[in-house]
């Protein structure tokens, strides 16, 4: 058996839609010879506060019987509530009463054998065959009557603005219990979460002393020694100990105990103030006080107090791992589900650490089974807001199945339950191999590109995606020194090419504000690009500025703009609207500048600060020669696309000048502006980022 998922209703951040973490089934790691953790662990993600903690909280309440209080319960379930709460509604037969629902559901796996005893009250004739059985758990209010006599009294009362926390207050007061119900809604008595289900938490920062690992692994062999040791290699230390003692105690007593006694008599007379001093070692004061915790760097053993925070925590992860292990309970091998909770494992490790956490912690129970001959059927559950450990566990799992991203809005968590399925959609024919080759090719495409900061994206407040250097680089210059993106992160990623498509599903699963900044791309002949063409050998090549009679009949060559639109009419898409999806928007160059269509950013930047003396002097400084020719020629207008073709193979030199001299410039009033469709997609973020 092993835990599915977790349905969480009105429990602090939760409520009634997208409530539900899933989990990666329990893997009996004895067994697999070939172990990789990173596929076999659920991974709960996510920014601050978004309700990745409450997930284990809920969890840990449940199966300890832990009493819940009212600031577990949603605050805007409970504002309802008592909005609602009127004399004639407590009468009424619609009568809703404070309560938090759970469904624990359980995979069962019959290829394994499962003993299935504790979840039998659960289970009907028909469940026999099923792969998952629920397990419907409410915190309800045992007195309905005494409740609704209590609220009518609170409801006359005049609290002014503590009416809520009074509410609260009556909440607290009110008794509650745990009753669990089978799906057809019979309640089951006599029955404990605890006797299915065992946790081990292990908690953030658990850094809390300088000698916090000595006291980790005093722990350890104590264990050891009590449960694992040969009973006599055990018995042998106990009778040294004994000897220990009993020496101690005659030289002790033959030089001092004797000599204070005598002392004491002729101050007290008789025997009545005598003192015995006496040896009282045991094994655990021996390993507590004795054993000495030090790391081994070369040649070199480094006391405990002197190593850094970040091998320390880790250090103390893998003691509890270590714990577990040595106490798992064998007995419990297929009738019990087999929690591990590690809760923020990169409090203080730098990014590399993080990175390498999920490899170090595979290796750890790989060394631990071959020296343990134990099975272990237990689920890893990581909670993180590490960008790291998530792009570990995407590479080393080469998956992005079970990871459960929780994001927060209007207050209210939203879980989404990201795999493969979720990031690129199923081929509608799965029989034909060219759609699943695609398929794969958008997934490895995804699983790829997600190392280079796009894992960032997960933990951001809004995400640009752009597909050249020059607006890449620009871009988070003009966010840093813009009043309100300043006070948010806002990650622009880099996707060469128009590929931005691909990430469609992942901008809308994680339902932050998301902009895709991609360029026309209209199509033209090679004669048209400035090329010579062997087709037409005699004529002359040119460089073809878009004007509104050059733009009809054209098509975009830009596969993402030809995905959003459903057209490649290049015409129609320009006199179009920006094409906005929920929380997407997808922007290019849609209006003309001085008569004519820009057709990249590098265009679009040059033609809306013709003028500027930043964009002109970097120009001069990559590009002097064609610089000159361009200005003697017409001029910029006339041959901006040529300019733009020209600088195709300097566009980082360009970018970094651009930056260079923006950063170095006093007067803000001088800055370039940047093109109108890219202000019109920050103003879209910046509605959706202040909740419009």
């Amino acid at each position: 058996m092993y835990l599915k998922s977790v349905l969480l209703e009105n429990f602090r951040k939760f409520r009634y839609k997208n409530n539900i973490i899933e989990f990666v089934s329990a893997e009996d790691y004895k067994k697999d010879a070939s172990i990789n953790i990173a596929p076999k662990t659920t991974l709960i993600i996510g920014k601050n506060n978004s309700g990745k903690t409450t997930v284990i909280d809920a969890l840990n309440k449940l199966i300890n019987n832990v009493a819940f209080k009212a600031t577990d319960f949603n605050f805007d379930y409970l504002k309802e509530l008592s909005n609602l709460y009127t004399i004639e509604y407590l009468d009424s037969e619609d009568l809703k009463l404070p309560t938090l629902k759970f469904i624990v559901t359980v995979g069962i796996d019959n290829g394994k054998e499962d003993i299935l005893t504790n979840i039998i009250p659960f289970m009907s004739l028909e469940d026999t065959e099923k792969s998952e059985i629920d397990i419907i758990i409410g915190w309800e209010i045992i007195d309905r009557e005494l409740f609704i006599k209590a609220v009518k009294e609170f409801i006359p009362k005049n609290f002014k603005n503590q009416k809520f926390d009074r509410f609260l207050e009556l909440i607290d007061k009110t008794d509650f219990e745990i009753s669990y119900y089978n799906t057809n809604k019979d309640k089951k008595k006599n029955f404990n979460l605890k006797k299915l289900i065992e946790l081990t938490p292990i908690r953030a920062n658990n850094v809390n002393s300088e000698d916090c690992l000595s006291d980790a692994f005093c722990k350890i062999i104590d264990y050891r020694y009590a449960n694992v040791i040969d009973p006599q290699i055990v018995n042998e230390l106990d009778k040294q100990i004994v000897d220990i003692n009993d020496s101690l105690t005659r030289d002790i007593s033959t030089q001092h105990t004797n000599n204070i006694n005598s002392s004491l008599s002729k101050m007290i007379l008789g025997e009545k103030c005598q003192i015995l001093l006496k040896s009282d070692l045991n094994f655990q004061k021996l390993i507590k006080n004795v054993l000495k915790y030090e790391y081994v760097e070369g040649k070199n053993n480094i006391p405990e107090r002197q190593f850094g925070l970040g091998y320390t925590n880790l250090m103390m992860i893998i003691a509890e791992i270590i714990t577990y292990m040595e106490k798992y309970p064998e007995t419990s091998f297929n009738s019990q589900i087999n929690l591990i909770s590690i809760e923020e494992p990169e409090t203080f490790m730098h990014p590399q650490m993080q990175e390498q956490f999920i490899k170090n912690i595979n290796e750890m129970i790989t060394s631990l089974l071959e020296n343990n001959n134990k099975h272990v059927n237990s689920q890893i559950i990581i909670i993180t807001h590490s960008a790291h450990i998530l792009n570990s566990k995407i590479h080393e799992g080469n998956t992005f199945n079970n990871i459960n991203y929780i994001t927060s809005i209007d207050n209210c968590a939203k879980s989404e339950c990201l795999n493969d399925n979720v990031m690129i959609d199923l081929p509608k024919n799965p029989k034909n191999n060219k759609e699943r080759w695609k398929r794969e090719q958008k997934l490895k495409f995804l699983k790829k590109h997600i190392k280079f900061r796009v894992s960032e994206l997960f933990f951001a407040d809004a995400a640009i995606f752009v597909e050249g250097i020059t607006e890449y680089t620009l871009l988070q210059h003009y966010l840093d020194i813009d009043l309100c993106f300043s006070k948010y992160y806002i990650s622009v990623i880099l996707v060469d090419g128009a590929h931005a498509k691909v990430y469609e599903n992942l901008i809308h699963a994680l339902s932050i504000p998301s902009l895709i900044v991609t360029d026309i791309d209209i199509k033209r002949e090679k004669l048209e690009k400035g090329e010579k063409d062997i087709k037409s050998p005699g004529q002359k090549p040119l460089y073809l500025q878009m004007g509104t009679d050059e733009l009809k009949g054209r098509e975009t060559t830009n596969s993402t703009l030809s995905h959003f639109y459903k057209s490649k009419n290049a015409e129609f898409i320009i006199n179009g609207d920006y094409k906005h999806v929920d929380n997407l928007m997808v922007i290019c160059q849609k209006d003309p500048i001085e008569t004519y269509y820009p057709t990249s950013f590098e265009e679009s930047f040059i033609l809306t600060n013709l003028k500027n003396n930043i964009v002109n002097n970097a120009l001069k400084k990559v590009k002097p020669d064609i610089y000159k020719d361009i200005i003697k020629n017409g001029g910029i207008v006339k041959n901006s696309f040529k300019l733009q073709k020209k600088l195709s193979d300097s566009k980082s030199d360009f970018a970094n000048e651009l930056l260079y001299e923006i950063l170095i410039c006093d007067d803000k009033t001088l800055i370039p502006i940047l093109p109108k469709y890219i202000n019109d997609g920050l103003l879209f973020l910046q509605d959706r980022l202040r909740g419009n």
